[in-house]
């Protein structure tokens, strides 16, 4: 893996180290989606040899802001990434930002897997990781770096399966997964088990995490995929979402507590439409308070909807 920026900042430059700016969430991120075991210095950054990353800049000259670059800063830069590519062989390269691809290559790029390749590299086009780019939330900018993550392990998706399960009164169940950085509230659901259907899995996965055996499975009206790094042998999971209607019950999960919290999961919840929008709340899919409220409103799509992450 190699990581391109767009340049060196006076802090960085002063620090002789990339992304050295306390601000700048670089650093954060790499640990953030797995691609370092803690997060490192920007004084430590060749120890990202040991993990087989490396990092470069697509222009050389300090500036205090990257409004600041011209486009001669620019000349040569994909001639020398192509030679590093060549040399090192890295099978990805991502760029730290839109810009730092828009200098090299002359084109804007939308974030993502970009269809150009360097050599063997494939290209991936990730968020600015600047203090300027802070209007960007830091879940988006994980998302992408996750993404990258996943996608570079060289493992392959996990299939999945999750049910919206609504009452009569329009509520929601949720199960809250807590991890040691963030809590996340998303539909039930979990892995299909090899030679299960979808069905069969959902009825598993909503007996262990919620007790409930006795409902109707409904159409699929969401699809998401989520890359991650963090479960043994898999870049993360595509994702099937059932409608699934039930009278209200009080969640009792047939998993022990034990079990429940091998998963990571820590309780579970029903929620209205307004208790969806309480601020602070994160969700899987992201977002789930919109696509719900569509659902309530209009019913299930006529084919399930791409629920990004």
């Amino acid at each position: 893996m190699l990581f391109c920026g767009i340049n060196p900042g006076r802090v960085s430059a002063a620090a002789q180290a990339h992304f050295a700016n306390p601000r700048n969430d670089f650093w954060r991120l790499l640990h953030s989606a797995g691609f370092t075991p803690r997060v490192l210095e920007p004084s430590e950054q060749f120890e990202l040899l040991t993990y087989g990353i490396g990092v470069t800049n697509a222009a050389a000259r300090t500036t205090p802001g990257s409004a600041d670059l011209r486009k001669a800063d620019f000349v040569g830069a994909a001639e020398r990434l192509e030679r590093i590519a060549d040399e090192l062989k890295p099978a990805w390269i991502g760029f730290v930002g839109k810009e730092a691809y828009r200098g090299a290559f002359n084109e804007r790029p939308e974030l993502g897997v970009q269809k150009r390749r360097l050599v063997g590299a494939q290209l991936f086009v990730l968020p600015s990781t600047s203090p300027a780019n802070a209007a960007v939330p830091w879940v988006s900018r994980e998302r992408w770096f996750q993404e990258l993550a996943g996608r570079s392990s060289g493992f392959g998706l996990r299939p999945a399966v999750r049910a919206l399960v609504v009452d009569p009164a329009d509520r929601v169940l949720l199960v809250r997964f807590d991890w040691p950085d963030k809590t996340v509230w998303a539909p039930p659901g979990g892995g299909i088990e090899p030679s299960e259907t979808d069905e069969e899995a959902l009825a598993r996965e909503l007996a262990e995490e919620s007790g409930l055996r006795d409902f109707t499975l409904g159409p699929c009206i969401w699809t998401r995929t989520h890359w991650f790094t963090d479960m043994a042998g898999w870049a993360g999971q595509t994702e099937r979402t059932y409608l699934v209607r039930t009278q209200a019950f009080e969640p009792a999960p047939e998993w022990t507590d034990a079990q429940l919290a091998d998963e990571g999961i820590g309780a579970q919840r029903w929620f209205s439409r307004v208790e969806l929008d309480q601020p602070g709340l994160t969700f899987a899919p992201r977002r789930l308070p919109a696509l719900y409220s569509n659902l309530v409103e209009h019913g299930p799509p006529r084919e399930p909807l791409d629920a990004d992450v």
